[in-house]
């Protein structure tokens, strides 16, 4: 086969594969209108009751569908509804004493009939822990025997010899994914919460704020209205961030001087005016609560590398560009 014909070949099944895989989410979309969302809700309140007896999410599984579990119990703690994921093979050698009576045991099983899952269903029924099935099979072995059936619709493969699990897989890691944001937003989570579980890589660098970040103290160049326009810049150049506070005698800020300012003084011919005389009122403020990633887009907006940090009108910091994108703001 010529690799050209090949190349179409292999697109054209990638594509198959898509398209099923996307009809599959749409059938998921539309079972909401349905018995399955019904299911959801009462899904949603069971683990929500849980939730607030101390209760946490137990994700389990076998093959596809406990790498799906794994997946989810990731995501459910990542945003802010505790979960961890349990092996329906190891329970049966001890694991199940990992589950509590205060736990919900969410179990997914395409066909309802994984036998891996059979203890964790007698577990839960003869100590009476909340269980919700995620499967095809309503009328099946965990279908029957659980509080909560979520009824996935029965659809085709995108594997051409309807064997692999792939459009069966992604819907399963839909719902997922549905219940863990549905959660989320029951709970009010909040941007701060996701920091607290996200303090490294790129999304802990966009969710910290600038009072992470900022130079305070000793660093923060300011100077009074009253100064001489030597004294700023001293205070500018020892400081090195192009940039100056000007305040007030209360210490609320008023003005700043920047390099550009110096700039355009020396242009005019040096005289060592009062600050007052040379400063912008034009202040680059943000906030102390300002996330990283928004200060970042402010800057660059309004083609500045520095910022003042300010809070009820004084200076508190100051904000450099370097700072954020070497703590990995993009």
């Amino acid at each position: 086969m010529k690799p050209e014909v090949m190349s179409a070949s292999v697109l054209d099944i990638a594509r198959q594969t898509l398209n099923a895989e996307k009809e599959g989410l749409v059938a998921l979309s539309a079972a909401l209108s349905g018995e399955l969302g019904e299911a959801f809700v009462r899904a949603v309140s069971m683990i929500r009751v849980a939730q607030v007896k101390g209760g946490r999410v137990i994700l389990t599984g076998i093959g596809k569908s406990g790498h799906v579990g794994r997946k989810m119990a990731a995501t459910l703690a990542s945003t802010g509804t505790p979960a961890f994921f349990v092996h329906a093979a190891e329970a049966r050698h001890g694991d199940l004493g990992m589950i509590r009576a205060s736990d919900v045991v969410l179990a997914l099983s395409w066909s309802g009939e994984a036998t891996e899952l059979l203890d964790v269903i007698d577990y839960t029924r003869r100590f009476k822990i909340g269980l919700i099935a995620i499967t095809s099979q309503a009328k099946s072995a965990l279908g029957t025997s659980a509080d909560v059936v979520i009824p996935l619709p029965r659809v085709t493969e995108a594997c051409p010899h309807g064997l692999t699990p792939t459009t069966s897989t992604t819907m399963q890691m839909a719902i997922g994914d549905a219940l863990a944001i549905s959660l989320l937003s029951a709970r009010g989570f909040s941007a701060s919460e996701f920091r607290e579980f996200h303090p490294g890589g790129k999304l802990g660098a966009l969710l910290r704020r600038a009072r992470d970040v900022m130079h305070t103290g000793e660093a923060v160049p300011i100077v009074s209205e009253r100064d001489r326009l030597s004294r700023a810049i001293v205070e500018m150049t020892s400081k090195r961030f192009g940039i100056t506070a000007v305040c007030d005698e209360a210490g609320m800020i008023v003005g700043v001087i920047t390099d550009g300012d110096l700039r355009r003084a020396f242009e005019k011919g040096f005289s060592d005016h009062r600050v007052q005389n040379v400063m912008s009122e034009a202040v680059p403020l943000i906030a102390p609560d300002t996330l990283a990633h928004q200060a970042l887009a402010q800057m660059r907006e309004a083609r500045v590398t520095c910022f003042l940090v300010a809070e009820h009108g004084r200076p508190v910091g100051v904000l450099h560009i370097q700072d954020l994108l070497r703590m990995g703001a993009r």
